[in-house]
């Protein structure tokens, strides 16, 4: 799987083969670009490293800032002043307090310190990128999970230099910029130095060691050499007072003589650096192919971990680079919080929970169920020391803990890992604070009022009663789990009874369509409130666009009348955004699962490609990738609800591991997909040789592991269409089976 990966996809504006058919008919409102970089990642680890553009909104690349339609060029051609770390990975506006401490290799005065030079040669794998500046020097970049190294090699040039700049992050574009407030930097031996910024309330401290014996050390500031010079330090740093300031090294440079550089990395203190640098790379010089190949190797560990058979070169490298972007965030990072003096799990860059936590928490549960665990912990952590539980989490302390875009989310990922029963959670805290969090904010109104605007978060609020209901349940509270189950009937409170659709409202990123299809956890009368199943299937067909015209996406820098017509239109956004992510599985609880099958085939050969732009918008730190490796998969997770809706997969087999255990999905008559080709519908399934009538198995049958053997054909079958999925708006049961299904063969 790593060979297939190619970190570049969704770095460059979308540019997929031409739609034809139903996905023509979508509409993409949100910027068409991927957002993502290329540099060098570990799973789920809290340092990136990559060439710096200050573009938006990674640092990475050639763009400005874009909310919608085709985003400008802000550089003609790729570019870099050098390369920095703490990229964010495939988000839309979260983009200020990351890119910090600058690695630039020069063979230019200082005073040439922040120009950009032209990239070519442009490499990258998992763990690994590098690029040649159009001043001779070649870069290689690595790192570990707290650490990062860097390897230059250089032209022959008397005035060689590794330049690191401790004075500015964020991105070059306007309000994008970020400089520490406080700062201190010392040198400790040749080739050894310190030191810490203070950015937004985050204190980060780094650990340098930098092989160069033979060149001098030194500091500066104003871009002015520092001679002798030891230490460095700032009480109070203001826009109006801050000058360039960081370490270099200086020197003649033979022709292909390398310089490596590594930095340790922490948030609490330059000794905590030192050591994680030791743990990451471990002593001496020379240590950058060493910490390549221990990254590499524990990438190969994790995208072994889903598996899929297919003839196809381009769809095996869009499965495997999705399945790659799924594991690069959150940041996970233990005993690292800079908040509060305990030790334990931390983590940050929870950048866009309002998606992750319907596809790529459910993934992380299956494939990495302790670091779910460890997530969980730290988001109860946050609870616990913060007041709330966030909707989103930054590497910042501040008050913009995104709670506009949704609530009580990181419920929906607790109720899942409570109904796998997996260990290590006091259930008991959790409720605690999974009870008191569901008042806050708009939940105060939510209990006065019966519903909350935006209206969304009624439905936020309602399944997140349910979600608590379940830790209560487990922990025996039954008292509080039916009063509960009862606040959480209040979903119908959002809805108009008259158009069986949500009620006027202000909506994130979408409209009251976008949002109508969410999977709740009581369909069957969601479905009755739209006039029954047919009524219900004929919403979600014109929502789709079946047997409507094409329609024209916004171009560069759209009008408002231009976005308004398109919003008008009521229309599926083709995962060019994300909240009606699971819309296409709605079908199944009107018992029309060849309706889902169509849908997801469109999606999945029309709305991904290969190449810098083959995502169909923001990658949203591995949400939209996330979708895809479900959906290729044939499964789909009902978050919070402990099932995986099933249809027909992409390859004609596929593996994924589930713990300590295998999911295999195997099928019979599989055709090859093509672009604007025939869809497969399912005939039949069977679950562990045993027949399978419903159209989802429950989390933990696929978590004991097993086989699903799909059969496949041209037309649609009765294959679960009157066996719906559950709709449970009290407690929660297990299907009831045959002896042998849900057995291991």
């Amino acid at each position: 799987m790593i060979g297939h990966v190619d970190p570049f996809i969704g770095s460059e504006p979308t540019d997929l083969t031409k739609q034809t058919g139903l996905a023509a008919a979508w509409w993409w409102p949100k910027p068409q670009i991927g957002n993502t970089h290329p540099g060098a990642t570990y799973p789920l680890g809290m340092v990136s490293a990559c060439a710096y553009s200050g573009a938006y909104p990674t640092g990475y690349g050639r763009y400005d800032l874009s909310l919608e339609g085709v985003p400008s060029t802000l550089h003609d051609r790729p570019t870099a002043s050098g390369f920095t770390h703490f990229q964010q990975s495939g988000t839309g506006a979260i983009r200020k307090y990351y890119n910090y401490f600058r690695v630039t290799p020069m063979i230019e005065p200082l005073d040439a310190l922040g120009r950009l030079w032209d990239l070519t040669d442009e490499t990258a794998e998992p763990g690994f990128y590098s690029a040649t500046l159009d001043s001779g020097v070649r870069a290689e970049l690595t790192v570990g999970p707290k650490s990062a190294v860097h390897r230059y090699t250089f032209p022959e040039d008397p005035r060689a230099r590794v330049v690191i700049d401790f004075s500015l992050g964020g991105l070059s574009i306007p309000y994008g910029a970020t400089i520490p407030l406080r700062a201190h930097l010392e040198t400790l031996e040749p080739g050894v130095a310190q030191g810490e910024i203070v950015v937004e309330g985050t204190p980060i401290a780094v650990y340098i060691e930098c092989d160069t014996p033979q060149w001098r050390q030194m500091l500066f500031y104003d871009r002015r050499l520092m001679p002798g010079g030891k230490r460095l330090d700032f009480d109070h740093i203001r826009p109006t007072t801050l000058r360039p300031f960081g370490l270099m090294w200086a020197g003649p440079s033979r022709a292909g003589e390398t310089i490596e550089l590594r930095i340790g990395f922490s948030l609490r203190g330059v000794e905590q650096a030192r050591r994680n640098l030791r743990e990451d790379c471990g002593d001496g010089p020379a240590r950058f192919e060493h910490r390549r190949e221990k990254t590499k190797r524990q990438w190969r560990k994790q995208l072994k971990s889903a598996s899929v058979k297919t003839s196809s070169t381009k769809r095996q490298t869009v499965f495997s680079t999705a399945l790659y972007h799924s594991l690069i965030k959150p940041c996970l990072a233990i005993s690292e919080s800079p908040f509060w003096p305990s030790d334990g799990p931390f983590a940050f860059d929870i950048s866009t929970m309002w998606d992750i936590y319907r596809t790529q928490l459910p993934l992380l549960t299956a494939l990495m169920p302790e670091r779910a665990v460890e997530l969980a912990n730290a988001l109860l952590t946050i609870c616990e020391e913060e007041g709330n539980f966030p909707i989103g989490y930054r590497m910042a302390r501040g008050s913009d803990r995104f709670s506009r875009q949704g609530s009580a989310l990181a419920h929906t990922f607790l109720a899942d890992l409570c109904q796998l029963g997996l260990p290590g959670i006091d259930w008991e805290w959790a409720l605690v604070h999974m009870s008191d969090d569901l008042r806050r904010t708009y939940g105060e109104e939510f209990l006065l009022h019966g519903e909350t605007h935006p209206i969304s978060h009624t439905l936020d609020l309602a399944f997140g009663y349910w979600a608590t209901a379940k830790v209560a349940r487990r922990v025996g509270d039954t008292a509080l789990a039916e009063q509960f189950e009862g606040l959480a009937e209040r979903w119908v409170n959002a809805f108009d009874p008259t158009s069986g659709l949500l009620k006027d409202s202000t909506y994130y990123e979408g409209t009251r369509y976008n949002y109508s299809f969410r999977l709740l956890h009581d369909m069957a009368s969601r479905v009755e409130l739209s006039g029954g199943a047919e009524a219900f299937v004929a919403q979600l067909d014109q929502f789709f666009g079946f047997d409507a015209p094409a329609v024209a996406q916004p171009g560069n820098r759209p009008s408002v009348a231009e976005m308004q017509a398109g919003y008008a239109l009521g229309r599926f956004e083709g995962l060019n955004n994300e909240p009606d992510m699971e819309a296409p599985w709605a079908y199944h609880y009107a018992g029309r699962p060849d309706r889902t099958a169509e849908v997801v085939h469109n999606v999945l050969l029309q709305q991904f490609g290969t190449g810098r732009g083959g995502l169909p918008g923001n990658d949203d730190s591995g949400g939209l990738s996330s979708w895809n490796v479900w959906a290729s998969l044939g499964l789909f997770p009902v978050a919070g609800q402990n099932i995986f809706l099933v249809n027909a997969p992409l390859f004609s087999s596929a593996t994924i591991a589930v713990g300590d255990e295998s999911f295999r999905v195997r099928t019979k008559n599989f055709v090859e997909p093509v672009h604007g080709g025939p869809v497969q519908y399912v005939q039949s399934m069977q679950l562990n040789g045993a027949p399978l009538e419903r159209s989802w198995i429950s989390g933990s049958e696929l978590h004991r592991g097993g086989e699903l053997l799909v059969e496949l054909g041209p037309e649609p079958s009765d294959w679960a269409t009157t066996n719906l999925p559950p709709s449970r708006p009290g407690p929660a049961r297990e299907p009831s089976v045959s002896p042998t299904l849900g057995a291991k063969p």
